[in-house]
């Protein structure tokens, strides 16, 4: 997982409370068994035109199909954002894509706690913070947002500024770059001794053959 300090970027505004996750990663491709590839599959539904003569195509009016937002690496929401079933794969689509932060009022607990493990950082804002930034984005796609994760501040040149709280512990992780995995691994050492003795304590390992 990447280590994260400070974030410098344009943000997509999508002005919509209650986005579930089933809309973030719709349930047909929770099937797959890989954990990469996720980004094609971000609000698929929303990227598409679903009826008419042009159904299926890139819907030129979702703020992720508009050239002007392209690159963003901060996402804006109303309330609620992540609500629905605990998949982590909405988690994936979005890391995936090149989001690296989520801005909005609240978070769905479930989700916030997938986010937090694949290195993104949700900043809580209030509901007027939040339809600031929305408001700013909208009007001018090349609007950009600072999130400082040391100082907890959301930030712009416009003389936006605003905290946000954290946890003491996924403030940690995200700021070093360490999910489960790399959580694990800082105490390689005490797992290596450990299994040498369980080994050496219940034969673990093959007799020679000379003895």
């Amino acid at each position: 997982m990447q280590s994260i300090k400070i974030l410098t970027s344009t943000a997509a505004p999508l002005p919509l409370p209650n986005i579930d996750t089933d809309q973030i990663i719709p349930k047909q491709f929770l099937k797959r068994i890989e954990r990469t590839g996720y980004e094609d599959f971000l609000f698929y539904d929303w990227r598409r035109i679903q009826e008419g003569p042009d159904a299926g195509k890139p819907d030129p009016g979702f703020v992720l199909n508009k050239p002007d937002y392209s690159g963003a690496q901060i996402l804006l929401a109303e309330r609620n954002f992540g609500c629905g079933s605990s998949r982590e794969h909405a988690a994936w689509a979005i890391a995936q894509f090149g989001f690296r932060a989520v801005i909005a009022p609240s978070f769905a607990d479930i989700f916030f706690s997938n986010a937090g493990k694949n290195g993104i950082i949700l900043a809580a804002l209030s509901e007027a913070e939040v339809q600031t930034l929305l408001q700013r984005s909208t009007a001018n796609p090349k609007h950009r947002i600072t999130i400082n994760l040391e100082a907890q501040t959301v930030s712009d040149d416009q003389g936006f500024l605003a905290n946000f709280p954290i946890d003491p512990f996924r403030k940690h992780c995200l700021l070093n770059g360490l999910d489960d995995i790399g959580l694990t691994l800082l105490h390689e050492d005490k797992l290596n001794a450990f299994e040498s003795q369980r080994r050496h304590a219940f034969w673990l390992d093959p007799k020679p053959q000379n003895a």
